[in-house]
This record gives C-alpha cells, structure tokens and sequence, in this order.
C-alpha cells in the first residue's frame, strides 16, 4: 500500500487462504463442546457462475470429482451453490472436498467469481448453525438462521466466543451476511 492509498483511506484487499478451511475439523470439538452443536455432514460453496467454456469445464471437473456427493442449485441473487454430503463423522473429508471445490475455481483464475463456503451444524434441540467463509475476506462468521428469515444472535456471539482463536474470526460484524436458504444449513 502506497502512501497515497493511506492518505486516501484504501487498505490491500486481504489474500483468501483456503488452506484455513482445514482448521475447521479441531474448531467443530471446540465448538461442540461449547455449544452442543456437532457437524451434520453438509458444507457448500457458492460462486457466481461464469459464461463461458473454461468456466463450465472447471465446474463440470469438480462436480465429478465429488460425483453423486454433490448437489448443485442456485439461489435467487445469480450464485450456483454446490452441496457437498459427507457423514458427519467425517468433517475432515468435507472439508476436504470443499477446499478443492475452491481451489479448482481460484486454480482456473475463477477466484474473484467466489463468495462463500460453509459447514453446517445442528444441535439436539434443533437449533442450526453454519461456520461460513467469506473468500474475499478469508474470515469466518458463525450463522444462526430461525424460522421467518429471523436469526438466533445469542447463539452467533456465543459461537464467535468458541472459535476465537481457532479460526480467523470476522471482526466487522456488518459483514456477518444471512446466508438465507443455504443449501445444507
């Protein structure tokens, strides 16, 4: 960042590192015993689909990568999601499979084309809860969703207090985006 930046007020943009989904399986112990939640073996990726070839054959490879794992949808503001089921004792391997999912995309020069990914939680009593990860800001925030597009902000603020210091936490919370009908959550 050059001096004229600082004067102007404009920070670098933060590098996404992927390889931080990998701390998410000893973040899911911490968070388990914490809150009670435990992984339900859905984790998804979304991403603005380009036009194109390239970009079509970059989707097609990782969706059979994942083959009958996968499910692909899209929501109603242009992303494509694509729902990855794993066992949900088997956290490391969704994880797994997601990271490639994105490293596939960022690979082809897609990276920008990137929004979010996501592991989804449950508890006993029903409540949800997903770990989301922002690529553009390559943080993470914990999602609470409710019936009626409501959110459950206690359980958001008791989750950010569990996976301080195991993940790289979203400190502006006006970036804590709703993630509304997310496939897996």
């Amino acid at each position: 960042m050059g001096w004229l930046d600082a004067l102007l007020g404009r920070s670098k943009p933060v590098k996404p590192d992927l390889d931080a989904l990998f701390a998410l399986p000893s973040a899911a112990v911490t968070l388990q015993a914490a809150t009670g939640l435990v992984p339900t073996g859905l984790g998804s990726v979304a991403f603005r689909a380009a036009e194109g070839g390239a970009f079509a054959a970059v989707e097609s490879e990782a969706k059979a990568l994942l083959g009958e794992r996968v499910e692909e949808s899209d929501d109603g503001y242009g992303y494509t999601w694509l729902l990855v089921r794993r066992p949900p004792d088997a956290l490391s391997d969704l994880v797994t499979e997601l990271h490639a999912v994105n490293s596939s995309l960022e690979g082809a020069g897609f990276g920008p084309s990137l929004l979010c990914s996501l592991v989804s939680f449950a508890g006993p009593d029903g409540r949800r809860l997903a770990v989301v990860y922002l690529y553009k800001r390559g943080t993470f925030y914990p999602f609470a969703p409710l019936p009626g597009q409501r959110r459950d902000n206690a359980l958001e603020l008791q989750a950010r207090g569990a996976l301080e210091g195991e993940l790289a936490l979203e400190k502006d919370l006006s970036r804590w985006f709703p993630v509304w009908g997310a496939p897996g959550l």
